[in-house]
């Protein structure tokens, strides 16, 4: 009824998008793909502004690039504000996605930064030995056994895996100064540290000590409209198929989330 009254001024809407959990392709973690409706929808709604939950320790550099570009994207055609609201954590890939927004607000306990790469894996050859099972490649190609977990480890392959990391270590740092710009501190913020609450806020890598409805209700008045959108799981996922799959994805997440003690 109300758009039908001439004069009346409507709430201000903002649309919640909620960033939680490893970054990836895989079926249940964020990525472009799922979330690609999501944002859309958020910046159709011809917002005061949106904002974005993030609560993640990481994941895919590429996913995270592609999300944050969308959200960027978007946020410059429609001219709409973005704001991040981070829960435990944002690092690595979370704080990727975090710099997609204007403001980065904090809980005084979260866990920000990891501006960084890594590579982990695991080595078995001694076990092999041990269990006495003969370890047989046959490839075409001089780097095909690059990296095998099943082979001791080489000095020239963790050398190619540095400077296969170091690209990419740009491409973030890159991220972080062009979205943070003047409000870094001196400070060595890309070497993969990790700072908590208000250290982050003294840094420049976040703006605020803030808590998600407060805030916005400060920055947009107190009948501002909180519409929450989220990654809905697919079929398959609700019925907890795939179950094999679903335990490899389960172990990778919490060797991320347990490098924060969460």
């Amino acid at each position: 009824m109300m758009k039908f009254i001439p004069f009346v001024k409507k709430s201000p809407v903002v649309p919640v998008i909620r960033l939680a959990g490893t970054i990836g392709g895989g079926r249940n973690a964020l990525s472009d793909a799922g979330l690609a409706a999501i944002i859309e929808k958020a910046f159709k709604m011809k917002p005061a502004a949106v904002a974005l939950v993030v609560n993640s320790p990481g994941g895919s550099p590429v996913q995270s690039s592609l999300i944050a570009a969308r959200v960027r994207r978007l946020a410059e055609e429609k001219s709409v504000p973005v704001h991040a609201f981070v829960e435990d954590v944002a690092a690595s890939g979370g704080y990727w996605l975090a710099c997609a927004a204007d403001q980065i607000w904090v809980d005084p306990s979260s866990i920000v930064g990891s501006i960084g790469v890594i590579f982990a894996s695991f080595g078995f050859p001694e076990l092999m030995a041990k269990q006495g099972v003969e370890r047989r490649v046959v490839a075409a190609g001089t780097q095909k056994s690059f990296a095998d977990p099943f082979l001791p480890q080489k000095p020239e392959d963790v050398e190619r895996l540095k400077a296969l990391q170091a690209p990419i270590h740009e491409a973030f740092i890159a991220h972080v100064k062009a979205r943070r710009g003047s409000r870094l501190a001196d400070a060595d913020l890309f070497n993969a540290d990790i700072w908590v609450g208000q250290r982050s806020v003294d840094l420049g890598l976040t703006d605020g000590v803030a808590h998600l409805v407060p805030k916005l209700k400060s920055l947009y008045g107190d009948k501002v409209k909180l519409v929450p959108l989220g990654q809905k799981r697919g079929l398959l996922a609700r019925f907890g198929l795939n179950i094999a799959e679903d335990a490899l994805a389960s172990v990778e997440e919490r060797a991320l989330w347990a490098r924060y003690g969460l």
